[in-house]
This record gives structure tokens, sequence and C-alpha cells, in this order.
């Protein structure tokens, strides 16, 4: 949320020194990449409930621990998403109709992407995310790198999916700004919990039928 919506918000498109769609990309892999390396080891640094849902269908996270996970990521979510909101509405001229790092479809996407589009970005976007996940921290797979590659591939789907829908892939990152535009972003809101869920089922499912194997 801090990492990546508030360089959305905040840097996006300052005047004359804007980072852009590239910039807002890397800003929010390289979020996912430093909190792997500094909390992975605690909890596995799952951000998303989308991902920790992937994680439990793919075999790797017991389900008892997935209400407690959810609660905790929607609740960091909100935290940093008032904070945002405390120092964007510092400056002058700040409207949070604007769309505050939204996500959504048909008029609120910001390429004016149909509900159809929208849902099989979300969707494709998240299964190729967990099978990069999945892979990455494999047993086989090199030790110490998962951060590298998660977060690369983050800021990979990114340029891809900022034009249909603003990016989701992670229903905690859309509530935190939703709750505070209200209207039309709470109204599309569930399109983005159910499409990352979905596409995190599905690459997980994926992944456990035909990569997981030995």
């Amino acid at each position: 949320m801090l990492g990546g919506c508030g360089s959305a918000v905040l840097a996006a498109a300052f005047p004359e020194l804007g980072i852009g769609l590239l910039g807002v990309s890397l800003a929010f892999g390289l979020t996912v990449l430093t909190m792997a390396y500094a909390i992975g080891h605690i909890s596995g640094c799952h951000l998303n409930p989308a991902v920790s849902v992937g994680l439990w269908v793919g075999g790797r996270f017991p389900a008892s621990q997935l209400l407690p996970y959810v609660v905790a990521q929607v609740s960091g979510a909100m935290a940093a998403g008032a904070v945002l909101y405390v120092i964007a509405s510092g400056a002058p001229g700040f409207e949070v109709a604007k769309g505050f790092a939204s996500n959504g479809y048909g008029a609120h996407s910001p390429g004016g992407y149909s509900l159809t589009a929208a849902l099989v970005t979300e969707v494709v976007m998240i299964m190729f995310f967990l099978l990069v996940i999945l892979g990455a921290t494999d047993k086989r797979a090199p030790a110490g790198f998962a951060p590298l590659a998660i977060g690369l591939k983050l800021t990979l789907i990114r340029p891809i999916s900022i034009p249909v829908t603003n990016t989701s892939v992670n229903p905690a990152r859309s509530t935190g700004v939703a709750l505070f535009v209200g209207d039309w972003a709470v109204a599309q809101l569930w399109l983005f919990w159910l499409a990352p869920i979905v596409g995190a089922v599905l690459g997980a499912t994926i992944h456990r039928a035909v990569l997981a194997k030995e």
C-alpha cells in the first residue's frame, strides 16, 4: 500500500518528475522484494489474501491460519491507506474522488476496459504470479533468490494490467484504497476479491498437478 499505491498517488504524475507507469510498477515490485527479505523468515511475507489462499491450495499453507492472515493483511492495508490519505490530503487540490489508486473497470478503468477484460486480466496475472511464487519457493529452486523472482514478476504484471484495472492482484490492496474513495470503488470491489482468488487457485492447482511432481 505505502510503497506501491503511495508511489501511484504521490509520484506517478508529479510535475516534471513523475515516475509514470514503469516507476509505479517498479515500486510495487521493490516493495514485495524488500519485504520478502525482511519478514519472509517470520511469516512467509504473505501480503495478499489471494496468495495465502493459493498457497493453501498448493499445499504450502495450513487452512487454520488463513483467516488470521487475511484479517492481518486487510487491516494492514487499511492502516496504510489511512496513512497515505493523511499525507496525500496535505497537498492543495487533492481530491479522493480522482481515484486514490483504486481499481476499476468500465468507466473507472484507466483505459476504459470492460468488466470481461478486467476479469480475464486479473485472473491471468495472478495465476502466473502464483506459478512463480510456488516455483521460486520450491525446495528444488536455488535458495535465497525467491524474493527477486517474486518481486520482478510483480513488476512485470503491472505494465500489462495497470491500463486495464489499475492492477489489483491483491484484494487487501484494493480494499485499502477503495474504502476511502467509497461510491464506485466500493461497488466494484467485489471483482478485485473474486478474480485474484480465482486466479490464485488456478495457478496453485496447475502447479500442484503439473510442476510439483518430483
